[in-house]
């Protein structure tokens, strides 16, 4: 076997190994119950989390846990990026704005369930996470997300309204922006707190807001002029 048969191989035997335990996960948070729309569920085996994290954690992609990105952020737990895809209530052609890019694979997940007539626009503070991001996405050839740099506590107005907007660090308050930003009716979901925070479900409705508490979570803090100083 010739030098360029052994790479293709070893390239072959690695993606079925992702492929299978992408689908040993997927099953795993179904199990668990947190995966039961057919749509999230579908999304998640279709969508490598092994893009979008760093080469020398790729071994732990399917590993249901935060990884490090990098610049002091993580891309969430498998679980958790179900819970909120599912709380959010997510159809095709939707709007939806994602505060917080990371590596693009909760945008990416988010995506695959809009479809091709829904539309994402994700806000990143760090430029070389976005830029990342942009290249993730690229690979895996997801179009229907565009990826911004500035303070994503402000929201994103240029794009505005929004069907679904989420948040993936924890904020002191639900920013007044992002309300201002949501389409009514529609729903808006934000970790509140310092780390140790409350998954909280904002939903506008016939210009009246509820306001429900998911449970507790956590997550880094959702920095800029909305959220906590640092």
């Amino acid at each position: 076997m010739v030098q360029g048969d052994i790479y293709l191989d070893h390239l072959l035997k690695e993606y079925h190994m992702f492929e299978q335990e992408r689908d040993r996960l997927v099953n795993q948070l179904h199990t668990e119950g947190y995966l039961h729309t057919d749509a999230v569920i579908q999304a998640f085996r279709d969508v490598p989390r092994e893009v979008f994290v760093p080469e020398a954690l790729k071994t732990y992609a399917y590993v249901d846990t935060p990884l490090d990105i990098g610049n002091g952020q993580t891309i969430s737990a498998p679980h958790m990026v179900a819970i909120m895809c599912e709380a959010l209530d997510l159809h095709k052609g939707q709007r939806i704005l994602e505060v917080g890019t990371g590596s693009g694979y909760h945008a990416a997940i988010v995506a695959h369930i809009v479809g091709n007539t829904g539309m994402v626009y994700t806000i990143e503070r760090f430029q070389t996470l976005a830029a990342t991001a942009k290249q993730n996405l690229e690979q895996i050839h997801c179009s229907n997300v565009v990826v911004e740099v500035g303070d994503g506590s402000c929201g994103l107005p240029a794009h505005q309204s929004y069907d679904r907007i989420y948040v993936t660090c924890a904020a002191p308050r639900i920013p007044q922006p992002l309300i201002d930003q949501l389409q009514d009716p529609g729903k808006l979901l934000v970790p509140v707190g310092d780390m140790y925070c409350d998954l909280t479900l904002l939903t506008k409705e016939h210009q009246k807001q509820t306001i429900r508490n998911l449970g507790g979570c956590v997550f880094v803090p959702l920095v800029g002029k909305h959220g906590h100083d640092r």
